[in-house]
C-alpha cells in the first residue's frame, strides 16, 4: 500500500472545521489525511493525533471507501460525532499507537495498528 497523502489547506476539512467549530481539523478520506488550521509539520508533531487519523485511514481500508463512508455517517447520525463507534476506536487507537509516530518518524503501515474494540 501507498503511505498516506497529507493535504494541507484541504477545502473539504475547512468545512468540516466550520461545521466541528474548531480550530483546526485533520480529516481523512481515502489514503489522505486533509489538514485545516494546521500545517503538515504541527499534525506530524502531534503523535496521539497522527495515530487518530492512521487509525480512520485503516477503517477505510477495512471496510472500502463506500461502505466506510456509509456506515461512518449513519452511525454519527445515530449516536453523534463523539459516540460514533470509529471515532470511539481511533481515540482509543491514539492513545494505544501515539508512541508508534513519537519524535515525527515517518507513517508506518496503519496494518500494523491497534485494531480497537470492535462493536
Amino acid at each position: 500500500m501507498k503511505p498516506p497523502r497529507i493535504i494541507e489547506n484541504s477545502p473539504l476539512a475547512r468545512i468540516a472545521r466550520i461545521v466541528l467549530q474548531s480550530r483546526s481539523v485533520a480529516m481523512v478520506l481515502g489514503n489522505s489525511i486533509h489538514l485545516s488550521g494546521t500545517t503538515r509539520d504541527e499534525f506530524l508533531q502531534d503523535p496521539y493525533w497522527v495515530a487518530h487519523e492512521m487509525c480512520h485511514i485503516r477503517q477505510f481500508r477495512e471496510h472500502g471507501p463506500a461502505k466506510f463512508l456509509w456506515k461512518y455517517l449513519v452511525e454519527s447520525a445515530r449516536v453523534g460525532y463523539f459516540n460514533n463507534r470509529f471515532e470511539a476506536e481511533a481515540r482509543l487507537a491514539g492513545r494505544l499507537d501515539a508512541h508508534l509516530y513519537a519524535g515525527n518518524k515517518p507513517l508506518p503501515d496503519p496494518e500494523h495498528m491497534h485494531k480497537g474494540a470492535r462493536g
